[in-house]
């Protein structure tokens, strides 16, 4: 059985990508018809809008009723389970009414995981699980992404996290992304690398700027059966800044070079891990969406990699730099 190596974008839904006019037939077309658009184009869509509020069974159902069936969704956690703050309003009645502290939480800006009772979290994972059924159970249901912020840092309590997770969502193929942390220091990558292989979870490799706090290593890894690429763009200027909107954050377009770095470590992950999931998140405009039809091309174009153009393995027969 030949590898698989799906390319798609971090969103079909982004605002600037409907307004620019350039990918779908009509501004004002229904979420239905936009939707079934994207699935023509391509075989692979990440679900961006599951971070800021909980995933939803209803819409799930919907996603798998509207795409054709070897279609794929890899979907992001909510952000509570990743670290990150989330506005009161995006939670579900259900879950304020398990706050620990409502009156406070309810001045509160941002709200946390620890704002939620432990019955709170756990209803939180169980809202996870019924809204993913639907496409789990068509076979649509790529992945789940946990994209952990900065402050989710290499020590014990965080390590320990992560081995709740595939207990937390039993089934279901999970892909971390770290964004700095000290996971993917010099000293640190092996170790991370062989941990997260033991617990059967996808490191998310990644492209992006340099020499941030936030900044991952361009290091690429397969650590279970799915192996995951983020292109994240390389615009320096906006990449730890808050902007205006978020598709302003990651307003670059990969020239083919650029993307060419990627073709033989795109290859070999494929043969070390099977499937290959390359997604762009430069979601400005039509720029993911043209970059990821261009990487599509370029992958396609040709055999399988040699050791030699892609560079030595870091020591171990999973990894690929």
């Amino acid at each position: 059985m030949s590898a698989r190596i799906l390319t798609g974008t971090c969103s079909w839904t982004d605002p600037t990508l409907i307004e620019c006019g350039r990918f779908y037939p009509a501004k004002s077309m229904s979420a239905e018809a936009r939707l079934r658009h994207y699935a023509s184009q391509f075989p692979l869509v990440e679900v961006d809008s599951t971070y800021y509020a909980p995933p939803s069974e209803r819409n799930a159902q919907l996603w798998a009723a509207r795409t054709p069936p070897e279609f794929l969704f890899d979907v992001k956690a909510f952000a509570l389970l990743t670290g990150h703050g989330a506005r009161a309003e995006r939670l579900p009645a259900t879950l304020r009414e398990r706050l620990t502290d409502p009156a406070r939480a309810a001045a509160a800006r941002q709200l946390y995981l620890k704002h939620l009772t432990p019955e709170g979290v756990d209803l939180l994972w169980e809202l996870h699980r019924v809204a993913l059924a639907p496409l789990l159970a068509a076979g649509k249901l790529g992945a789940v992404l946990f994209q952990f912020p900065p402050w989710f840092t290499r020590d014990r309590q965080n390590v320990a996290y992560l081995g709740e997770l595939p207990q937390r969502l039993p089934g279901v193929r999970l892909a971390i992304e770290f964004r700095g942390g000290g996971w993917m220091d010099d000293v640190a990558a092996a170790s991370t690398l062989a941990m997260l292989e033991r617990l059967g979870l996808a490191y998310v490799s990644v492209d992006e700027p340099q020499g941030f706090r936030s900044s991952t290593p361009p290091l690429a890894a397969a650590t279970s059966d799915l192996a995951y690429v983020r292109f994240h763009g390389r615009n320096r200027e906006t990449w730890d800044k808050r902007t205006a909107a978020a598709s302003d954050r990651f307003n670059y377009l990969y020239d083919e070079q650029e993307l060419r770095e990627w073709v033989p470590r795109v290859r070999l992950l494929a043969e070390a891990a099977g499937s290959v999931h390359v997604l762009f998140n430069n979601n400005y405009e039509d720029v993911g969406v043209r970059n990821a039809r261009q990487m599509a091309l370029l992958l396609g174009g040709s055999g399988p990699a040699s050791q030699d153009e892609a560079g030595p393995a870091p020591g171990h027969d999973r990894w690929t730099e």
